[in-house]
């Protein structure tokens, strides 16, 4: 019976203490560390010692801060624990708001790390989830954006394919919601999940002020003969066996609207205000959006075409591939290569691994392509522990203890 009644009188404390301890897990970001405090070979990692390569590449096989995240998230504790910076570090930043589209399907450490990279309280943030990425990665997603109000999820989204239409309409979603926005942003700039900036804030402003005087900057030439088959055969998108994908139908298309003369240039972009309306809402900009449809990555001639009509908002007058966006190692024959690859090539692009920071950080882009936290964690360390030690240099700001990440 004293048992009994000893049991009965613990139970609710035991019931409590169960609540409390889930109610923590619940909202707790966790992180896992290998046994060696890996980043503290990064700035040695960044300088090209070669000791420093063969520790590191252990590390990338250990595995490296992993990201945990649990739903509900705790908003109120996630911008400190997350090193966030909260707020402007400079005038010339706060007067001169950006915003920008950043389309995601996986690895959400690593859409984690570039958010918080580029974050700033003035900009604005559309973010477009593949249709395709499984629940539990657009969950979190949504949970993370919501924490945020200057960080939303487009407000239609596709399911993308790559090389396809849908990955030009998903720009085109964000825009018309960016456009609605109540932050009086300057310029829009276009994003994936796997680039990583390697310029703050302040000098993509500087960039794009001071090089291009504000102008749009869309790199790209007239279409050459060997690519006129993106844009002279129909192709079709279409979801087989999961799998998302393009093929090349035996009709020939029409002619391109208007007698406009199509280009070719980078998926990638800076964009103004101006220009985003006039994409919106001009008869031209419509019609050749409806005969891209078919069109095989119709989002490298789109832009660049646009960006060459003489009465379009910002234009440039004569494109070239001039135009720093982002820093890319294509495989040999399928475009431009400097220093070689020294991770892996996916779809033709490197994987940047830890060998090839020292060149990464000497580029005058804005952002590199690609990274994945998966496969090389440190590479994506160093980097981002590199750019915050650079933001955190340019402010005269008093800098707040969670601005500084952790080891």
């Amino acid at each position: 019976m004293n048992k009994t009644k000893c049991f009965l009188t613990a139970l609710p404390v035991f019931i409590l203490a169960y609540i409390i301890i889930s109610y923590s897990e619940i909202f707790t970001e966790q992180e896992e560390y290998p046994k060696n405090n890996c980043t503290k070979q990064c700035p040695a990692i960044l300088s090209g010692e070669a000791s420093a390569f063969q520790f590191g590449e252990q590390c990338e096989k250990q595995g490296l801060k992993i990201f945990h995240i649990q739903i509900p998230i705790n908003c109120s504790r996630i911008e400190l624990e997350r090193n966030f910076i909260t707020s402007s570090l400079s005038e010339e930043e706060a007067s001169y708001p950006l915003a920008y589209i950043i389309t995601i399907h996986k690895e959400f450490e690593m859409f984690v790390k570039l958010i918080r990279a580029i974050y700033r309280p003035e900009n604005v943030y559309c973010i477009h989830v593949d249709q395709k990425s499984p629940e539990d990665y657009q969950r979190k997603v949504k949970s993370l954006t919501g924490c945020f109000q200057n960080i939303f999820l487009a407000s239609k989204m596709e399911y993308v394919v790559y090389g396809g239409f849908s990955r030009l309409q998903a720009d085109i979603n964000c825009m018309k919601d960016l456009v609605n926005s109540t932050v009086a942003w300057k310029a829009v700039i276009n994003l994936c999940g796997q680039d990583f900036p390697i310029k703050t804030n302040r000098e993509i402003i500087q960039y794009i002020k001071n090089k291009w005087n504000g102008k749009n900057i869309t790199p790209g030439i007239q279409q050459p003969w060997y690519l006129k088959y993106r844009t002279e055969y129909r192709y079709k998108e279409e979801m087989k066996d999961g799998e998302a994908q393009i093929y090349q139908l035996n009709q020939k298309k029409t002619a391109p609207p208007l007698g406009l003369t199509i280009y070719f240039g980078t998926a990638y972009y800076v964009l103004t205000r101006q220009f985003v309306k006039f994409v919106l809402e001009d008869e031209r900009a419509i019609a050749l959006l409806e005969w891209s449809r078919d069109t095989y990555s119709p989002d490298e001639h789109y832009w660049v075409t646009l960006n060459r009509l003489k009465d379009a908002p910002n234009m440039i007058p004569n494109v070239t591939w001039d135009g720093d966006i982002r820093a890319v190692v294509w495989a040999p024959m399928a475009g431009p290569t400097y220093d070689g690859c020294n991770g892996y090539y996916r779809n033709n692009i490197c994987v940047y691994g830890l060998r090839d920071l020292k060149w990464i950080i000497q580029q005058p882009a804005m952002f590199a392509n690609k990274f994945e936290h998966s496969t090389n964690p440190l590479t994506v360390a160093c980097l981002e522990q590199w750019h915050r030690e650079r933001v955190l240099s340019q402010t005269s700001e008093t800098i707040q203890p969670h601005w500084y990440l952790r080891d």
